[in-house]
């Protein structure tokens, strides 16, 4: 069935014309989106510090990976729901795209309520058992907690705008958060200044903001694609429907956490160090995923991609899209360890204050050692969501233990025997272990799916 005419201008098709050009197109809107995305963290981050000190900022960071395994998770199924309505619109088949979304909904509110029940009630447990200092443990609970108790918000957000992507739109949902993030930002220092909520505050503003964004992702898909206006029959639940969903979504899923497994070992062997140690790294860390948003892009932009060329069945295009990929992750890594070279200190000053000198020197240690290993870190991006975008989502997951056993090494023996040092090549390890494994596996499965097609590899 041909696309409904009326959402020509609204929908982008990835499956012809120059790969460069369109993943280039597409990944830009993306990265704005993330940006602000990631704004949202560097807003509070930098409240906090400059308007709580020290200890709260270490507080809130020594949440971050503990909230990346969980909303990780949250953020990888939604992706991952978005696989195959991506590919269904490769296809060309809008009723298959409508029941996808429609089991997909339903699928999100079970996990979404099962989640949020299951980590509140153990939050403060998993602070304690994460070894999180008795200085910071209070305003780390109440931060976190917030953030958990929003995991529908998350749900909300990141369903509707995997869908709306999927469809090649990637520019909407960044106008939602151009709006949510300067709400965000009113929202900080109202909550943090004028109401005196400490580090609650923030968490406030974080969940607020991304509900508003929600909803407006919500409203705008409902209003602006008629191939997804879903009825009665498409909100059935079907269980094939929900097979494949899962079998895309819960490894994703599951690709982030076990990632973000090692990441939790890895901040509490850090903060064994002390709340000094924590802040250095939680400084370093915020800087850095804002710098390497671009990779992000990137790879959502080849799940999408690779969805799409290979429900079209067009699978030399798929490898010419990698190449295009790698070329501009590599150019933007060479940037950004520049950038951080020369401008890594005035950017620390963000969320740090000048005199603190010792956490001002480590946090730039921690970010130039992972700076120098950018690459690796754009290819597990590409390579990983592009594997998942074309139907292998088992094979993230064991590129996802490579990470964990990479960061769990590093905590037993790295940060042991050489302190704050040894924890800043944890990351670079681990990328350059998922590396290893994914390549390989990309070119299994490329020659996998050229049998099962009938398609020259070397087409």
């Amino acid at each position: 069935m041909a696309a409904s005419s009326s959402v020509k201008d609204t929908t982008k098709r990835l499956t012809s014309g120059s790969p460069m050009s369109l993943i280039l197109g597409f990944s830009l809107p993306l990265l704005v989106g993330m940006l602000f995305q990631q704004f949202y963290s560097l807003v509070d981050t930098i409240i906090v510090g400059k308007f709580l000190g020290v200890n709260a900022l270490a507080a809130v960071g020594s949440t971050g990976s503990v909230n990346f395994l969980i909303n990780g998770f949250c953020m990888g199924v939604c992706t991952g729901f978005a696989i195959p309505v991506a590919q269904r619109f490769g296809a060309e088949d809008e009723k298959g795209q409508r029941r996808y979304v429609g089991n997909s909904i339903w699928l999100s509110a079970v996990f979404a309520v099962i989640m949020t029940v299951i980590v509140s009630v153990f939050c403060r447990e998993i602070l304690i058992l994460m070894q999180t200092p008795a200085d910071i443990i209070d305003d780390a609970y109440a931060y976190i907690f917030i953030i958990f108790v929003g995991i529908p918000v998350t749900y909300l957000y990141n369903l509707t705008s995997g869908i709306i992507r999927s469809l090649g739109d990637s520019k909407t949902p960044v106008y939602f958060l151009l709006m949510a993030s300067a709400l965000n930002i009113v929202l900080d220092i109202l909550f943090i200044t004028q109401f005196d909520s400490g580090v609650a505050g923030a968490a406030y503003a974080t969940v607020i903001s991304q509900l508003v964004s929600g909803i407006a992702c919500l409203i705008f898909m409902a209003k602006k694609f008629p191939i997804l206006r879903l009825e009665r029959d498409d909100l059935r639940p079907r269980k094939p429907c929900m097979m494949t969903l899962c079998s895309m979504g819960v490894p994703m899923g599951l690709q982030y956490s076990i990632t973000a497994i090692g990441s939790v070992i890895l901040q509490a062997a850090v903060n064994g160090l002390g709340s000094a140690a924590v802040a250095s790294m939680t400084a370093a860390s915020r800087l850095s995923m804002f710098v390497v948003c671009p990779f992000d892009a990137l790879g959502s932009t080849m799940a999408t991609y690779g969805g799409q060329n290979v429900g079209a069945r067009k699978l030399p295009r798929i490898k010419a899209g990698l190449k295009s990929a790698t070329i501009l992750g590599g150019v933007y890594s060479v940037f950004a360890l520049l950038l951080l070279l020369v401008a890594g200190n005035l950017l620390l000053q963000l969320f740090l204050s000048a005199n603190e000198t010792a956490i001002m020197a480590d946090a730039r240690m921690f970010l130039i050692i992972q700076a120098v290993f950018y690459f690796p870190l754009a290819l597990v991006n590409i390579v990983r969501f592009l594997i998942q975008g074309i139907g292998f989502p088992f094979l993230a997951i064991l590129a996802g233990v490579m990470e964990m056993i990479a960061r769990t090494l590093a905590a037993i023996f790295l940060v042991p025997a050489f302190g704050f040092l040894g924890s800043a090549f944890a990351s670079p390890i681990a990328w350059i272990m998922a590396d290893a494994f994914l390549i390989p596996a990309f070119f299994y499965v490329y020659k996998k799916l050229s049998r099962q097609m009938g398609t020259d590899f070397e087409n």
